[in-house]
Formats: C-alpha cells, sequence, structure tokens
C-alpha cells in the first residue's frame, strides 16, 4: 500500500493534460492554417477555454476532442475576420507564412491548403492526429460517415492534384 500516492487536484489533472496535449493542437490549428504563430496563439487561447471549464470537461469522454473543436471554432472565427480585410492587403508571397527551405513541407502545406478547409480539418484530425472517425466527428460536430466521407474526398483531390487519379 502507497500511502504517498495523493489524489490529484483539477488544477494537477488540467497540467497533466496541458503537457499531454498543447503539441497536438498547435500541430492540428497549424496543419489547417499553415501559420505556425496563429496556431500556437490559438491553441493557447483553446487552453484558458478549457482551463476555465476544466471542472466539466475534465469528465467528458474525450477532452482533447472538446478541446480541439474550440481550437477549429477560434481558427473559422479569424478566418472570417480575415477575409473580410484580405481584399485591402497586397499579393505578396511572404503572407503565406513558414520557410521555404523545406521544400516538402511547402507541397504539403499547398496540398492541405488546395482542399476546402472542412476537408482539411478530418484529415488533420484522423490521419495526423490518430483519432478514430467517430472522435474527429465529435469535434467537427458531424457524424462519423460524414467525416470518412470528407476524407474521401480529400484523398480524391489530392490524387487529381499529382495526377495519379487514374482508376487502372
Amino acid at each position: 500500500m502507497r500511502e504517498a500516492t495523493i489524489a490529484a487536484t483539477p488544477a494537477t489533472e488540467f497540467e497533466e493534460f496541458f503537457q499531454a496535449e498543447y503539441d497536438r493542437v498547435v500541430r492540428a490549428v497549424f496543419l489547417a492554417s499553415g501559420q505556425r504563430d496563429l496556431a500556437e496563439e490559438i491553441a493557447q487561447e483553446a487552453m484558458v477555454r478549457a482551463y476555465e471549464r476544466w471542472d466539466r470537461i475534465r469528465t467528458m469522454e474525450s477532452p482533447i476532442g472538446y478541446v480541439m473543436k474550440i481550437a477549429f471554432n477560434r481558427q473559422r472565427s479569424w478566418l472570417r475576420a480575415a477575409s473580410r480585410v484580405l481584399h485591402l492587403l497586397p499579393p505578396s508571397s511572404e503572407m503565406a507564412g513558414g520557410s521555404t527551405s523545406d521544400e516538402t513541407s511547402q507541397q504539403v502545406m499547398e496540398l492541405l491548403d488546395s482542399i476546402p478547409v472542412t476537408q482539411r480539418q478530418a484529415l488533420i484530425l484522423v490521419e495526423w492526429l490518430g483519432l478514430t472517425s467517430e472522435e474527429a466527428g465529435k469535434v467537427l460536430g458531424i457524424e462519423a460517415t460524414s467525416v470518412r466521407g470528407r476524407i474521401h474526398r480529400a484523398r480524391h483531390s489530392f490524387r487529381h492534384l499529382l495526377g495519379d487519379d487514374d482508376d487502372a
């Protein structure tokens, strides 16, 4: 019997959750947006909101799913706001974000950017973050079958863009 075992407080539970999941949230938003600084800002905001509601979130089946949903909702809000002023900005390759030194990463980001954000989010959650279709559906607020459909359409788009869409 171990007497040193002390029940974790909600604050320490959240700290452990944050340590384990923060980087995944940043990666998901980065893959969806292509902007590292934005991804970190959105991930931080999502974690702050999760901390404020941790007593409720900690008992959920998938706390990370809830935080991902917060992050993707925040990203959509940011995209809507940015699109309102986008026409005022001059076109610039510098606005793409990220470094051009890694050609493969740049190509992946361009491919991701070429598909609708709904397909991109589903693909990121399932393929890069390893969530099941059901978990991703909860994050996105859709059915698992819709997640699979979005991923199917994203893959079809990739094959078409890469010139590999032959049925042979």
